[in-house]
């Protein structure tokens, strides 16, 4: 309403009328104590920007083994078989070698409940080949060395054979120059005979005598020339003989090397079928082992995965899970990739348990209450699903701190904070205003080569 009047109704109407209600009401000063109580949380806020502030990292996760072998595993038979009994239920407690499942075998090869016998049968009769076989391979090696021992003497002979060939022929060649000189001599005589006839020197019968002599002497030359060709054809034959003997000696002994080493690879199939069987014998007594499976550790039985009796399972095919009793526990948690470069090792952490009732101030610890203190042990190398890195977080007990409860079970949740370095709150309120990393007082070093990165 506009205020065009000089006239003041509200003045009007508190003097005329009797308002003794607003007249009895207490005057207060609620401005001055509302700006003195501002004026104090002003001064307060302003110490508390001054105070100290530990940053730190948040992250999530669940509780683990620090070790792969206390970690939950899935118990694996290792050959394919049907059930016939479980031995433990859910939740039972066993120790290292304890049984968990017997079953029996699937497959045709191994049905034979004589199967050892049958296999040591055929070692025993397959070993024996093989002492035949040793036993044919020294009689072989016997008669090769007979072999060369006779080629020796018959070569021998042989040669003297052939030797005394090439002395008969060279005596032979003599005889036959002698004769022929005699024949020689006896054409010249005569041819003197001859003219002493027609001289009258001698007479017919004279000269008849001595053509007789030309003819004996004849004959002879053409029977040396005859007994030569014959000595001659001896050599030859005594040559041709040494050639054979030994060619028949090296056919004699090629043909018992080749014996001997077909014997050689019948051996050595022979061993290897006995070593095929053995090998087999050992597989079927351990097959035999396998159709109980057991624990391999100390342990609960936690989620059998096969059930009825009479079902198959196939070879690695996991039929319940392990967890292994008095685990190293620790605490994976999961981080953003770029928190990751301000945690190294050794850096200490608070946890919150699921189950566990928490206050926890992340920038003071010293005022929390319910945490439980931690260790930064191990930082992945690469990133995990989501893109998160994953931390390893040991058990670290502070001055006050409590030990890790030991009710906690692998699974469980867990909320932590990784502790940085103490900065002033203002500077952390404008750090997480404009959405900046946490700051550290020096640069981290490399856990491997101890320089900066």
């Amino acid at each position: 309403m506009l205020n065009l009047s000089n006239q003041r109704v509200d003045e009007e109407l508190f003097n005329h009328y009797p308002l003794k209600t607003l007249r009895t009401l207490p005057q207060s000063d609620g401005g001055r104590k509302l700006g003195r109580w501002m004026l104090f949380f002003l001064v307060i806020g302003l110490i508390v920007m001054f105070l100290p502030w530990q940053q730190n990292i948040n992250g999530e996760g669940a509780v683990t083994a620090l070790t792969p072998q206390d970690r939950p595993q899935t118990v694996q038979n290792a050959i394919a078989g049907r059930i016939e009994r479980w031995v433990v239920k859910d939740g039972d407690y066993v120790r290292k070698g304890d049984t968990l499942l017997v079953i029996s075998d699937i497959k045709d090869d191994y049905f034979d409940p004589n199967l050892p016998l049958r296999l040591g049968e055929q070692l025993t009769a397959k070993e024996g080949s093989l002492t035949a076989t040793d036993t044919k391979i020294r009689a072989l090696d016997g008669q090769i060395a007979a072999l060369q021992t006779g080629l020796k003497v018959k070569l021998s002979a042989a040669r003297n054979k052939v030797q005394q060939a090439r002395f008969k022929v060279t005596a032979d060649e003599a005889d036959l120059v002698a004769i022929r000189k005699n024949y020689q001599i006896a054409l010249d005589r005569i041819e003197r005979y001859e003219k002493a006839y027609k001289s009258g020197l001698i007479s017919l019968t004279d000269l008849e005598t001595r053509r007789l002599k030309v003819q004996e002497d004849n004959a002879k030359v053409i029977s040396q020339e005859n007994k030569l060709n014959v000595s001659r054809q001896e050599l030859v034959n005594a040559e041709l003989e040494l050639t054979t003997i030994q060619a028949d000696f090296q056919e004699k002994v090629a043909k018992a090397q080749s014996d001997r080493s077909s014997a050689v690879s019948y051996r050595a199939d022979a061993e290897g079928e006995i070593s095929k069987l053995r090998n087999k014998i050992s597989s079927v007594e351990v097959r035999r082992g396998l159709y109980v499976v057991r624990a391999p550790q100390n342990g609960y039985v936690v989620r059998p995965s096969k059930a009825g009796i009479g079902e198959t399972i196939k070879e690695g095919e996991p039929i319940a899970t392990l967890q292994p009793a008095n685990p190293q526990l620790a605490v994976e948690l999961y981080v953003r990739a770029m928190d990751v470069p301000l945690i190294q090792r050794g850096r200490t952490v608070r946890l919150q348990f699921d189950g566990w009732p928490a206050i926890q101030f992340s920038g003071w610890p010293t005022v929390a209450v319910g945490t439980f203190g931690g260790r930064v042990a191990v930082i992945d190398a690469v990133s995990s699903v989501g893109g998160k890195y994953r931390l390893l977080v040991r058990p670290f007990q502070q001055k006050g701190d409590q030990p890790w409860p030991p009710q906690l079970r692998v699974g469980s949740g867990v909320y932590g904070w990784v502790m940085l370095d103490d900065v002033p709150v203002w500077y952390e309120l404008w750090r997480m205003l404009n959405g900046f990393p946490p700051s550290l007082q020096e640069e981290p070093k490399d856990e491997q080569k101890g320089v900066k990165k």
